[in-house]
């Protein structure tokens, strides 16, 4: 009935492979609203509100989540609203995103239908690196 077994091992008996995780995941209930800043080290879902500024490594952000805050993580899906800025490295806005703030990804999707209203920036890898060139 019971069994010691990992999620992990389990997929590998199975022939599934096992999505990359941080190692902890959150979740903001849809009945939840939170005041203030959320920092998380793995992966968050949020289907309720936030009115603050969230950062973590992955974040799902659910088709009636809320977040008034800027947003920094390494990845996010974003199928709900937005208002305040992003910044992450792969970034996907899906069908039913509402976003209004600046963007700034390295690697960007974008559903048909989506509204986004702000600036996008692409983050190359060579961005902050001072170049110098000689003169002749």
């Amino acid at each position: 009935m019971f069994s010691k077994s990992s999620p992990a091992s389990k997929a590998a008996s199975s022939g599934r492979a096992m999505p990359a995780s941080h190692g902890t995941f959150s979740v903001i209930g849809a009945d939840v609203t939170v005041t203030g800043n959320v920092v998380a080290t793995g992966d968050l879902h949020v289907d309720g509100r936030i009115d603050g500024d969230v950062s973590c490594a992955s974040l799902v952000l659910g088709e009636r989540g809320h977040i008034a805050g800027s947003i920094v993580a390494d990845s996010a899906r974003l199928c709900g609203e937005v208002d305040g800025s992003i910044d992450a490295h792969a970034l996907v806005i899906e069908k039913t995103a509402r976003t209004r703030g600046d963007v700034a990804y390295e690697s960007l999707s974008m559903e048909p239908g989506a509204r986004a209203e702000g600036r996008f920036t692409h983050k190359s890898a060579d961005a902050g690196v001072l170049k110098l060139v000689a003169a002749e």
